[in-house]
């Protein structure tokens, strides 16, 4: 009996780095504003990760004492605790920190803007609340088996409404139902530590410290909306200190922001109904001279049974691209 023949499968598509083109946006940041500037971007397939923060420390190293840097964030947000190792990073080379949020800064880039000296933002900038959702090992699953995010808020608000109705009868056991009591109680815990982290980043450059923690329990408790957009005028309002973006610095970010886009528009290769290969470059970090991203690069199957789809064949890494001589030249490194 022969052997069956393999399917031969189509090349995969890579996504495109453009360092060449954003280092020239790099060279005009730099003169226009008079000192060093950091762009830490991730895209809807990304988010501040621990990994980040070492290679945020590869970004800057040799950089020490300096005055002052811009750092462009563009981010929907990611792990808190990954956004205080970042600002303790940052604040051990620059002795103040300029951030630009000409888009979304949300959840845990919030944080990081928290601990930066000053916040300058524009017509489409925004923060977002910082209150607490996460993902457990229990949490509830979704109609494709994946776990979804509960929210504290969520928790609390149903919690309330029972109370409201004005019953005798203890509603946790209904809760239950639904969500596991270890969910329930690491929502608990996160939201304490999602205030404790607010405040100690506040804490680098605001003295009061009765200010910083009102701002830290109004973020994490008085919006209605885990995503409700906190622009300039309200984020002012809540005590930050928040200046507008100059016209030609937003100009430029936004330049760098279309060239970041289009490094990480997702590619997906198909090779057949179960199976196909993703590359995508998720996370950023650049500055004159270097430039790192984190770029994911492997097959996905799907099996049925199960209702989810399983990584094949990951060579997703790290890469750190650097001017040598006259050439641009890519590297692997990697983070454990």
């Amino acid at each position: 009996m022969s052997e069956p023949t393999p399917v031969k499968r189509p090349p995969t598509r890579a996504s495109p780095v453009l360092t060449e083109q954003t280092q020239r946006v790099f060279v005009r940041l730099a003169k226009k504003l008079g000192h060093p500037c950091i762009a830490y971007w991730t895209s809807t397939g990304g988010s501040i990760c621990q990994n980040d923060v070492m290679a945020m420390a590869q970004l800057i190293k040799g950089d020490t004492d300096r005055k002052r840097v811009g750092l462009f964030i563009k981010s929907e947000g990611g792990n808190p605790e990954a956004a205080l190792r970042l600002v303790h990073l940052l604040r051990q080379h620059f002795q103040r920190i300029i951030l630009f949020a000409p888009f979304e800064c949300a959840s845990a880039a919030t944080m990081v803007a928290l601990g930066s000296d000053e916040i300058h933002m524009g017509s489409t900038s925004y923060l977002t609340a910082v209150d607490t959702s996460l993902k457990h090992d229990l949490s509830p699953v979704d109609s494709r088996n994946n776990l979804v995010s509960v929210s504290q808020n969520e928790v609390m608000r149903i919690l309330r409404m029972w109370r409201e109705e004005k019953t005798k009868q203890n509603p946790y056991p209904e809760v239950y139902k639904y969500l596991h009591p270890l969910v329930i109680g690491s929502l608990d815990r996160s939201s304490s530590l999602s205030i404790r982290i607010c405040k100690e980043l506040l804490g680098y450059h605001m003295r009061d410290r009765r200010k910083a923690e009102r701002i830290s329990l109004d973020l994490n408790s008085s919006y209605p909306s885990h995503s409700y957009p906190i622009t300039a005028r309200e984020a002012s309002r809540l005590g930050l200190t928040v200046k507008p973006i100059d016209p030609a610095v937003e100009t430029m970010l936004r330049e760098l922001n279309e060239l970041y886009a289009t490094m990480s528009q997702p590619l997906v290769t198909d090779f057949d109904e179960l199976n196909n290969h993703s590359n995508e470059i998720c996370n950023i970090l650049e500055r004159a001279e270097r430039q790192l991203y984190y770029q994911v690069d492997k097959d996905w199957h799907y099996r049925k049974d199960e209702r989810r789809w399983l990584t094949m064949n990951d060579k997703s890494a790290w890469h750190r691209v650097e001017r040598q001589g006259r050439r641009w030249v890519n590297q692997k490194f990697f983070i454990r």
